[in-house]
């Protein structure tokens, strides 16, 4: 199969979850995961993101809050990740 043919797929680049002091990222997007399978998991991240800023929006509730942040985190990364593959290499 050459270059031009595969599916696009993530690079394996972009990192996630800030931890500690000084802040280190401690999660990444693995290399080689097909984009349709990514979009696919994007738009179940996204459903639950928006479930838990609604639900934590109407209670006041800041562990539900967080927890979206978190999971925007990881679709973020995902994306992002994504656009890094699909750039032309310098």
């Amino acid at each position: 199969m050459s270059p031009t043919s595969r599916s696009p797929a993530t690079a394996g680049e972009e990192r996630f979850f800030e931890v500690g002091n000084p802040p280190i990222n401690l999660l990444r997007v693995m290399p080689g995961v097909p984009e349709d399978l990514v979009f696919e998991q994007i738009s179940i991240l996204l459903g639950y993101i928006r479930h838990l800023v609604r639900e934590g929006d109407m209670t006041d509730d800041h562990k539900l809050l967080g927890a979206a942040d978190y999971l925007s985190a990881l679709a973020r990364a995902l994306i992002d990740d994504l656009e890094i593959a699909r750039s032309p290499m310098d």
